[in-house]
C-alpha cells in the first residue's frame, strides 16, 4: 500500500475543510438575512469554554448573514446566588416561589450575565446591545400560576414589542434579551427564558428557534444515547407526548416549540448547549446532533435512510 506523504496528507486536510464549506453553503443561502432566536441556558452558562463556543457560534451566525437574537437564563446562577446569600429557595409544581427579595436578586444575576454576553460578543467585532424586557415595556406580563397556585413575581409574556428589536437588528446590531419583564402596574416579573424566547420568536417572524438545553434533544429511548431524533414535525411530536415517549421537563419544552411553529417559526430546534459549536453543527449540517421540530408541510432535511450512501 503506498503511503501518503505529509504533503498529501496535509492537502486532504484542507479538502476536508472545504468539503465543510460546501456543506454549509446551502444552508447559508437558505437562511440568509432570516431571523435566529438562540435561548441559551443551562449548565453551558457556567462554564467559561462552553460559553466561549456558544457565543462564538452566534457571531458567527451574524457575520454571515444571520439576523440572530439571543435570549439567555441564568437559573443555575441564581440558585447559586441565592443559596450564598442564606435565602431559602421553594418550588412549586417544578417552579421556583418568587417573593420580592428572591426577584430582585435574580435580577441582578441576569443583568450581570447580560453584560457579560454583551462584553463576549463585542470582543468578537460585532456590535451588540444587553436589553431587559423592563426596557421600552419589550416584555409585558401577567402573573404565572403553578396549577391554579400563586407563585410571586413570575410572569407569563401576554406582549412583546417586537419593533424594538427589528430596529435594533436594522442597525446591525445583535440583541441579547434578559428575560424580565413588566406587567400592568409596571412591576417586575421573572420569566422562564424559554417561553420568553418563544415569544419574542413568534413576535419577530423568526425563522428558526433554537434551544440550547442540557440534553443532546428528544431521545426515542432515553435509556438509549443513540436515540436522539434527528427531526419530527409537530404531529409527530404530539404523539410522543401522547404516548409517553416524550414525558417530564422535556413535556413543556416541546409545546413551547409547537406553539411557536403554530405561529410560523419554520424550525424549532433542541441542543446540548454543552457540546462544542452545537449550534454550528445543527444548523450548517446536514444531519446535525440535536432535534429539530418543524410543521407539518416543512420538507425534513435529513433522512436516515440516506445515512451512508
Amino acid at each position: 500500500m503506498k503511503m501518503k506523504n505529509k504533503g498529501e496528507v496535509k492537502l486532504d486536510k484542507l479538502v476536508e475543510k472545504a468539503d465543510v464549506l460546501i456543506e454549509a453553503l446551502p444552508y447559508i443561502q437558505r437562511f440568509n438575512r432570516k431571523i435566529i432566536v438562540v435561548k441559551y441556558g443551562g449548565s453551558a452558562m457556567l462554564d467559561e469554554d462552553f460559553m466561549t463556543n456558544v457565543i462564538q457560534d452566534v457571531t458567527l451566525l451574524k457575520l454571515v448573514g444571520f439576523k440572530p437574537i439571543i435570549v439567555h437564563g441564568g437559573g443555575k446562577a441564581i440558585s447559586g446566588h441565592i443559596d450564598k446569600l442564606g435565602m431559602e429557595t421553594e418550588f412549586k409544581n417544578g417552579l421556583r416561589v418568587t417573593d420580592e427579595e428572591t426577584r430582585d436578586a435574580a435580577e441582578m444575576v441576569l443583568n450581570s450575565v447580560n453584560k457579560r454576553l454583551v462584553q463576549m460578543v463585542e470582543k468578537l467585532g460585532v456590535r451588540a446591545i444587553g436589553i431587559s424586557g423592563k426596557d421600552g415595556n419589550l416584555l409585558r406580563v401577567e402573573k404565572k400560576l403553578a396549577d391554579g397556585e400563586d407563585i410571586g413575581y413570575v410572569g407569563e409574556v401576554k406582549e412583546v414589542n417586537a419593533e424594538i428589536l427589528l430596529d435594533l437588528i436594522e442597525k446591525d446590531f445583535l440583541p441579547i434579551v434578559c428575560p424580565i419583564g413588566l406587567d400592568e402596574e409596571f412591576d417586575g416579573y421573572n420569566i422562564n427564558a424559554d417561553d420568553a424566547a418563544s415569544a419574542i420568536a413568534k413576535a419577530v417572524n423568526a425563522e428558526k428557534l433554537a434551544f440550547l438545553t442540557d440534553t443532546p434533544g428528544v431521545y426515542m429511548d432515553i435509556d438509549d444515547e443513540d436515540s436522539v431524533i434527528s427531526e419530527m414535525t409537530v404531529t409527530e411530536a404530539k404523539e410522543l407526548i401522547k404516548d409517553g415517549t416524550i414525558a417530564g421537563g422535556m413535556i413543556p419544552k416541546i409545546n413551547n416549540c409547537i406553539e411557536a411553529i403554530d405561529e410560523g417559526v419554520a424550525r424549532v430546534h433542541i441542543l446540548d448547549g454543552r457540546i462544542p459549536h452545537c449550534v454550528l453543527l445543527e444548523i450548517f449540517t446536514n444531519k446535525g446532533i440535536g432535534t429539530a421540530i418543524l410543521s407539518d408541510e416543512q420538507e425534513k432535511f435529513y433522512n436516515e435512510e440516506l445515512e451512508g450512501k
